[in-house]
């Protein structure tokens, strides 16, 4: 469980005070870890010596402890000794799979805390949805620490499950699992004063919590504006001079690394010494193959290592760093009076990690935990309060897809003459900003269609919460399809359904399968669904295992590039062309939407 930010706790008193007698020799410690190279993140150094734990706090540090009496004793034998990393910003449900297969995959690790903004559910079912993600939390050998989601719904150009104002983020800070403001993603809405929103970053000086950024491309006054409500950070930096930009204007800044954004070694340059404590590591977004093959955020440690970082900075930007940002008091660190989250590395130039303890608790060992994550729905529903009608249970994330009838008439688009110009997507490779490019399309007895042979596919968003009803359609170049159609009800932060077709049957098709499935990723060729992977939870998550996500995951990105998809990633590519916060150009069910000038724009050039 996470460390609770309270004001008075008796436990933790008791805690407190058996490691101090376990340091000062007068009591016996629980466990001796003797003979280690540990790793001190908040001075740089590796030091040989002894560590000594009481419950679950470390009670002391050094050589002088070589021979202390503990019930348990494990001589290292020179291994490298780091605190448990922790990743400082990611959304679980991009992993398509529940908080404990998560776990399964990165504890062992060495992941042993991390930052949720579970804004995706939260888009779906509302405080509901969020009360389930915190009692979902509570079972997984992890501290899992939950941002507040501000952005429900992201920006008023879209239609989502659910609303999330300032009075229901005020509830949401007075829970002790939650410690932060996640990221204010309407920028725009900021810049421009907007009161609403500027209600949500003053929250953060309100409850005494950090206020998450979310600022793409942003820079100069607009930069300054935004930082000046109270943003504490930003991870959506791509270019070095735009994230030196904004160190420079104080935010601390959050390097990323994820499935379909690899910021890592065009940030990496920045992380110095000199930059040592405004720099942290975050995955963000994560798909189920990249977690079995890479991990998560021990992955961007490793990677950094490999190229030149200092060991000792590498593991601080994944430890010391994230935890200092979001006050996590006790945590982070190798030394005395804090929980005892310790990582025992074998090769650290390869970052293998051999043994992971969290609180205290021997949790993992060779890549495997210790034991199996006990899930169910007594463990579940203890998490929420009493009598509350927001119970951590399935039933606020079930059967959430609610698809209208649509046929392929309701897709077309007409033309207003022959030589027509439109507005299409094209999304930017291994990132989630796109590019509005202007063309010629294809036009057939007055209406515009797909054009393959120029790598132009038709784009439709539905909206599938039970509310309006929408369907957006438009153009998307540079995914590759040549015939067939690609689904899913993944699409941020909206997440309704999004597709991508060349043929308007496929697409129907496809949509209409997502329905029955309760949610998912689909594939259709020829009129037949070739591959799909169901999400019943919210649409988003699978209740399976990780290793059978990933081989279902798999199975539809085979079937996706045997319609011609040559992308990577490709369903995290296309959930991503429905975010109205991210340049240039969307689509959601509202239309087409100008990110930059934050309004919905007709496809045809000048036009509306």
């Amino acid at each position: 469980m996470p460390q609770m930010n309270v004001g008075h706790n008796s436990a933790l008193e008791e805690q407190v005070a058996r490691a101090v007698a376990a340091a000062a020799g007068r009591a016996r410690a629980d466990l001796l870890l003797k003979n280690a190279r540990i790793i001190n993140v908040v001075t740089g150094e590796t030091l040989s010596g002894s560590v000594v734990v009481a419950g679950p706090l470390i009670a002391g540090v050094g050589p002088e402890y070589d021979g202390a009496d503990a019930a348990e004793t494990r001589d290292l034998g020179g291994a490298h000794l780091a605190p448990g990393l922790i990743d400082g910003h990611l959304h679980i449900e991009s992993s398509l799979v529940t908080p404990a297969a998560y776990a399964e995959a990165v504890a062992p690790r060495g992941v042993t805390g991390l930052i949720w903004d579970p804004h995706e559910i939260a888009n779906v079912a509302g405080i509901a949805g969020i009360r389930w993600c915190i009692a979902a939390a509570q079972s997984v050998p992890m501290s899992i620490w939950i941002d507040a989601p501000s952005c429900v719904p992201s920006t008023s150009l879209e239609t989502a499950g659910a609303s999330l104002g300032v009075d229901e983020l005020d509830r949401l800070l007075q829970h002790p699992a939650v410690i932060g403001v996640g990221e204010l993603m309407s920028y725009p809405a900021v810049v421009g004063g907007d009161p609403q929103v500027l209600a949500k970053a003053f929250l953060g000086d309100r409850r005494g919590a950090v206020v998450d950024g979310h600022a793409p491309g942003v820079s100069g006054r607009e930069l300054q504006a935004y930082l000046a409500a109270g943003v504490g950070s930003d991870h959506e930096c791509t270019e070095l001079e735009e994230a030196r930009a904004k160190l420079r204007a104080g935010a601390f800044l959050k390097i990323r690394d994820g499935s379909a954004t690899r910021n890592l070694e065009a940030l990496l340059p920045l992380l110095t010494w000199q930059h040592a404590d405004r720099i942290g590591f975050v995955t963000d977004d994560r798909l189920p193959e990249h977690l079995l093959t890479e991990g998560g955020v021990d992955h961007l440690v490793r990677s950094a290592i490999a190229r030149g970082v200092a060991p000792e900075l590498a593991v601080r930007a994944a430890t010391w760093n994230t935890a200092r940002y979001f006050r996590l008091q006790r945590r982070g660190a190798v030394a005395p009076g804090y929980f005892a989250d310790l990582i025992v590395i074998d090769d650290l130039a390869r970052f293998s990690v051999r043994t992971v303890y969290q609180n205290g608790r021997h949790i993992a060992e060779a890549g495997q935990l210790a034991q199996p994550i006990q899930t169910g729905g007594d463990r579940a529903q203890s998490a929420a309060p009493a009598g509350s009608a927001d119970a951590g249970n399935d039933t606020a994330v079930r059967h959430s897809v609610r698809i209208p009838p649509i046929k392929a008439a309701d897709l077309e688009l007409h033309a207003t003459e022959p030589q027509v110009e439109v507005r299409c997507i094209e999304p930017v490779p291994d990132q989630i900003l796109t590019r509005e490019v202007r063309l010629q399309p294809k036009v057939l007895n007055g209406t515009i269609v797909a054009d393959p042979e120029r790598d132009i596919a038709k784009l439709v968003c539905v909206e599938r919460h039970g509310k309006a009803g929408g369907i957006g359609v438009a153009l998307v170049k540079g995914l590759g399809l040549l015939r067939g159609a690609i689904a899913g009800t993944v699409a941020h932060d909206h997440h309704n359904v999004l597709a991508a077709g060349v043929a308007d049957e496929d697409i129907v098709l496809a949509i209409h399968r997502l329905g029955e499935l309760g949610g998912g990723l689909v594939v259709v060729a020829d009129g037949a669904v070739t591959a799909e992977l169901a999400l019943p939870i919210a649409g988003l998550l699978s209740d399976a295992p990780l290793q059978e996500v990933d081989t279902a995951m798999r199975a539809v990105d085979s079937a996706a590039a045997d319609l011609g998809v040559a992308i990577p990633a490709p369903f995290m590519t296309l959930s991503f062309l429905g975010l109205p916060v991210i340049p240039e150009l969307r689509l959601t069910d509202l239309g087409l939407i100008d990110v930059n000038a934050a309004r919905v724009v007709p496809l045809t050039v000048g036009s509306g």
